[in-house]
């Protein structure tokens, strides 16, 4: 009865130490997440009207529509909007014309895409914001013009992802070019393909589509404070799909807390 007794007071203190030592690992966990949250708060929000106004005015411009024909699906609640210290970027890179990828380009770096909803009866006539009006409109490209596109390096096929080694960058005669040919690298990088492109050809806006980077239950890599002097890796698991730029439910498989974080890439994200 005494070797009982001594067995569980050792147990005991053994279970009071372990609970210290975990409670003391959540806190530096949850001390590290406090100092990021602390760092992007810092940043001036955006209103959502404001992104919105300014987004609708592009649509308008871009697809000749008026404000009365369209609206945007809502957003995600926990999408952080935050200021940017020069103009918006807007363009429509992928086949569903449908679909506006808002960029930052200046300080802090960030993206998002919204979703165009457009009124029964209603067309779209997306023309690619990077196009002149009067080239959309059917005239010509100046003879001996050149213009640089993304070229295949070997047969692209449809359902594949594609990679920064399977294309590059040439610069090609502008006149009788597709408007909706791709001009950057990462313009077609991690996206899908559509349909099979051979090598040396052109990749359109139309032969690609955001492709799913993350899948429900994967591991996922985090990365959180990038950028802010310091960072913290963890692996989570994913509670939802998600494409880049989408905000994805993440969970810490070991303290079983839940966070949110944006698909960077192939089972990569970036926290909130």
């Amino acid at each position: 009865m005494q070797l009982l007794c001594h067995l569980n007071q050792v147990l005991r203190c053994r279970a009071a130490g372990f609970v210290h030592a975990l409670g003391v690992r959540v806190a530096l966990l949850l001390g590290a997440w406090c100092c990021l949250g602390s760092g992007v708060q810092a940043q001036s929000p955006m209103p959502t009207d404001k992104l919105l106004a300014e987004v609708g005015q592009w649509v308008q411009q871009s697809q000749q529509l008026s404000a009365e024909q369209f609206s945007f699906a809502p957003l995600d609640s926990r999408v952080q909007l935050q200021n940017c210290d020069r103009a918006l970027v807007m363009d429509a890179p992928f086949a569903s014309r449908e679909t506006v990828r808002v960029r930052c380009l200046g300080n802090p770096t960030w993206q998002l895409y919204l979703r165009v909803l457009l009124k029964p009866g209603v067309a779209p006539g997306l023309v690619p914001a990077a196009v002149p009006q009067s080239a959309a409109a059917g005239t010509s490209a100046p003879a001996g013009a050149m213009r640089r596109v993304v070229v295949a390096n070997q047969v692209l096929r449809a359902g594949s992802i594609v990679s920064a080694s399977q294309v590059h960058e040439v610069d090609m005669p502008a006149q009788g070019l597709d408007y909706q040919v791709l001009g950057a690298v990462k313009d077609a990088e991690n996206a899908e393909m559509v349909r099979e492109v051979q090598p040396g050809v052109p990749l359109r806006s139309y032969d690609v589509r955001r492709a799913v980077m993350v899948k429900q239950g994967q591991t996922v890599l985090l990365t959180v404070g990038q950028g802010s002097g310091f960072s913290i890796t963890a692996r989570v698991e994913a509670l939802q799909d998600g494409k880049i730029g989408d905000q994805i439910r993440l969970k810490n498989p070991e303290s079983g807390r839940f966070m949110s974080g944006v698909v960077t890439g192939p089972n990569a994200a970036r926290g909130l």
